[in-house]
């Protein structure tokens, strides 16, 4: 229920349904695409924890390489949590420290700053993850939720990069609930959001506000269609909503395919989008 000056929102799952319908997903597109096989970035945070509960269940943990890609300023928890959870899940795991190949790069460049860094060590994982896709025959497994695509919390062709991915209709508070359901360890699942690209970096601590507090608002305003003039009614604060719209608006080209210039009469992702398997 919403009230005038409160805002509130459903964002409960049936955890159940839900967990079924991302498992069968990850079968069947993965299936349909002629692979048997995925492959997932395992950071040791919730999202690359549930996309490979979720793929272990769909494909058999036989059939999941969990890749672990820390850079040298990594916190050491990341790689024994994404340890943990491959021990449990029992799926073969690689381990590429990325350093080498960041730093050749990095070292070269003048004046680079945490973000463009950040950047860079995205797409690098980005480039094992996708040798290692070759290498095994396996499709890239994807682990961006709803509030980062919205937001624009991630790097193009880098960590927003896959082929399939289960967790992008589903906002981090609802990430939380199916990790619950699906019996990840609740460190993992209290543990601050963080991207761990540079010492002391947190998601929300860049965000400037908590991702409860962005999802309902998303919520509201994306899935309720809410106007402006509504959420302020219902409690949201002005600067909130702003700063969020303007997330939303300047992130737009992260969410679609690179367009094409338009010259003949059917064009790739214009006219010719079928959403169609081919029989692979």
């Amino acid at each position: 229920m919403e009230t005038a000056g409160r805002h509130t929102a459903d964002l409960s799952l049936n955890t159940d349904i839900v967990q079924k319908l991302l498992v069968d997903f990850i079968r069947d597109e993965t299936h349909n695409a002629g692979f048997t096989k995925g492959v997932v970035g395992l950071s040791g945070g919730i999202d690359s924890t549930v996309s490979a509960f979720l793929a272990a269940k769909a494909l058999g943990a036989e059939n999941v390489l969990g890749v672990l890609m820390p850079y040298k300023l990594s916190h050491e928890s990341s790689r024994s949590d994404a340890e943990r959870v491959a021990r449990q899940l029992g799926i073969k795991t690689e381990l590429v420290d990325i350093t080498p190949m960041v730093d050749a790069y990095l070292q070269s460049r003048n004046g680079i700053d945490n973000v463009r860094s950040g950047n860079v060590m995205a797409r690098q994982r980005m480039i094992v993850l996708y040798d290692f896709s070759s290498r095994e025959n396996a499709l890239v497994i994807g682990t961006s939720n709803k509030t980062e695509l919205f937001l624009g919390y991630g790097t193009l062709f880098g960590d927003m990069a896959c082929a399939i991915n289960p967790l992008g209709d589903l906002y981090k508070t609802q990430v939380w609930q199916l990790a619950e359901a699906l019996g990840v360890p609740q460190n993992l699942i209290d543990k601050k959001p963080s991207a761990d690209l540079w010492e002391g970096q947190t998601d929300e601590g860049e965000f400037g506000f908590t991702y409860k507090k962005a999802d309902h608002l998303l919520y509201s305003m994306i899935d309720g269609r809410r106007s402006i003039t509504e959420l302020k009614e219902m409690g949201f604060e002005p600067e909130l909503i702003e700063r969020v719209r303007q997330m939303i608006v300047k992130s737009q080209f992260k969410r679609r395919l690179p367009l094409i210039a338009k010259v003949s009469n059917r064009t790739v992702n214009i006219d010719f989008r079928y959403p169609r398997d081919w029989g692979i």
